[in-house]
């Protein structure tokens, strides 16, 4: 079809005009690219000091770091290249592991292990017993049964916490709680239908964790409830993983050295570096940064309660968004009218919520303000007031993705549950959702990353820009990683703004970008299940 034929057929958009706009977009996407990639390099070499070092080290960390991982990069791809992927997944996990094992640190400093001790023997083990018991007969009011013994459980746990004569070692109820629950996964897994085995794998899990708070103590000097969790976070994935693989095939050993050449190659890099050059990178992002808490000194400033409020806020935030905005798309969705005075009411309702997808954040705001602060009489910044202000802020965009997957799933599927005599909620609940999951955590997760680095609702709630204790409760007084940012890019010092700053910017990236590989791993995992 040449160009005349073209543009008769598509009421005159011509092939040169799409080309040339196509060349345009392609142009500007690749220049955004590039400003944001040279913002991040900049940030990147200021958080981790990098003008400090000498050309020197570069060049001796270069060869000590590249050498070992070009080595045994070739090796794997020449001779072993189906133990790719197994040595990705035995380098990931281990860092994987450390991440998890910081989020429980932080969720049990601000909990009790013994409260979680009492809950959960109270209240969440008779539930998943019950589940089982109706789900092995294959019996579809299991969810129902669960749900009513948890609940009553989780009920009477409040007494039964209050009136404990003894209180047992936080170590002890870390093994409880962790160590025991995740030897029942891993015998779940590896030994189904062999209960002999599955007591053996539970009970050497436990005895591992036992062991975990005695060891840990003596070799690396933490507590024993932060060995114990070490060991169920970081160590415990790892022997899984590695036992797992030799299981199936004992010459697939190559693929787990993986985590032990990048181990090599960043000490063999650092050490030739300080051997040829003079002086090595500076930099302020490390332990302590992430470790202490916000300080006059530039030397001893950190992130760490602000660290501890942005989960706070974030997990009332998944919760209040994912249960209310789900909630809404599916009655939009399967169960609102969609003609007569009805209909117009719901699509009244739709653009609405649209329009308030777009609405500027500071306005947000200002409605937590007026509704949580001034109207209900909530404290001023506190954790429960952001996080329901920033819940506010993402429950569109959760709405609108929800109702996009929801309307993805074909009629046909719906219609073919109803011919199987299924009921409405049988068909949402068993066929919609299952196929929806997808886009549903993919957009929601998506908002989580947006809500976590949002400032402007957060100062007009009150919060403080700086708080030099994490928060106890969800009526504690909070500041999350941007307000600290946000203060430390207007301090007075100089290495407030040039060197503190861009390690937090660094920090809240990587959490915003591990969100968001999170995503990408449920979209894809449910994917493939659908």
């Amino acid at each position: 079809m040449d160009e005349q034929s073209t543009d008769s057929a598509f009421a005159g958009v011509s092939r040169l005009r799409g080309q040339v706009f196509a060349a345009l977009a392609k142009g500007a996407s690749w220049l955004g690219i590039l400003v944001l990639a040279w913002l991040l390099f900049m940030v990147v070499v200021d958080a981790f000091g990098l003008p400090a070092a000498s050309v020197g080290w570069y060049l001796g960390a270069a060869v000590g770091f590249g050498v070992p991982l070009l080595a045994y990069g070739a090796y794997i791809r020449r001779t072993r290249p189906e133990l790719g992927w197994i040595a990705v997944r035995s380098t990931v996990i281990p860092p994987g592991g450390l991440v998890l094992a910081g989020a429980l640190f932080i969720l049990f400093l601000v909990f009790e292990p013994v409260h979680w001790l009492t809950y959960y023997t109270v209240g969440v083990l008779p539930a998943v017993a019950v589940y089982g018991h109706f789900a092995s007969r294959e019996d579809t009011r299991a969810p129902l049964f669960a749900t009513a013994v948890g609940v009553i459980g989780l009920g009477l746990g409040v007494f039964v916490d209050a009136a404990l004569p003894v209180k047992p070692m936080p170590w002890a109820s870390l093994v409880w709680v962790l160590s025991v629950p995740a030897g029942a996964i891993i015998a779940w897994r590896e030994a189904t239908g062999d209960r002999r085995r599955q007591a053996t794998i539970v009970g050497l899990t436990a005895l591992g964790g036992v062991l975990a708070s005695f060891v840990g103590p003596a070799t690396i000097g933490v507590t024993p409830d932060t060995s114990v969790i070490l060991y169920v976070a970081a160590v415990l994935p790892v022997g899984w993983y590695y036992g797992h693989v030799l299981a199936a095939d004992r010459s697939a050993w190559p693929g787990l050295l993986a985590p032990g050449v990048a181990v090599l190659a960043i000490g063999l890099g650092i050490t030739l570096g300080d051997l040829i050059g003079a002086t090595g990178p500076d930099p302020v992002l490390d332990w302590q940064f992430l470790t202490s808490a916000p300080s006059t000194i530039p030397e001893n400033a950190g992130l760490f309660p602000a660290m501890v409020g942005s989960v706070f806020i974030i997990t009332i935030v998944a919760l209040v968004s994912f249960v209310v905005g789900v909630g809404a798309a599916i009655y939009l969705e399967e169960y609102a009218p969609q003609t007569g005075l009805g209909g117009t009411i719901t699509r009244i309702i739709r653009v609405n919520i649209s329009n308030l997808a777009g609405v500027p954040s500071v306005v947000y705001g200002l409605l937590g303000l007026g509704l949580f602060v001034n109207l209900i009489g909530m404290g001023m910044g506190i954790v429960l007031v952001a996080g329901l202000t920033l819940s506010l802020l993402i429950l569109p965009i959760v709405i609108i993705s929800a109702q996009e997957a929801i309307r993805s799933v074909p009629e046909e599927v719906r219609q073919a549950s109803y011919g199987m005599g299924a009921t409405r909620w049988q068909t949402i609940r068993n066929v919609v959702l299952p196929r929806a999951v997808p886009g549903v955590l993919t957009g929601t997760i998506l908002a989580l990353s947006r809500a976590i680095g949002e400032t402007a609702p957060l100062l007009m709630i009150g919060a403080a820009t700086t708080v030099f204790r994490p928060p106890t409760g969800f009526a504690s007084q909070v500041s999350a990683m941007p307000l600290q940012v946000f203060y430390w890019s207007f301090h007075q010092k100089s290495a407030f703004r040039e060197l503190i700053a861009p390690a937090g910017v660094v920090t809240l990236l990587v959490v915003m970008l591990s969100m968001n590989v999170l995503a990408i791993y449920l979209r894809n995992r449910y994917e493939q299940q659908t």
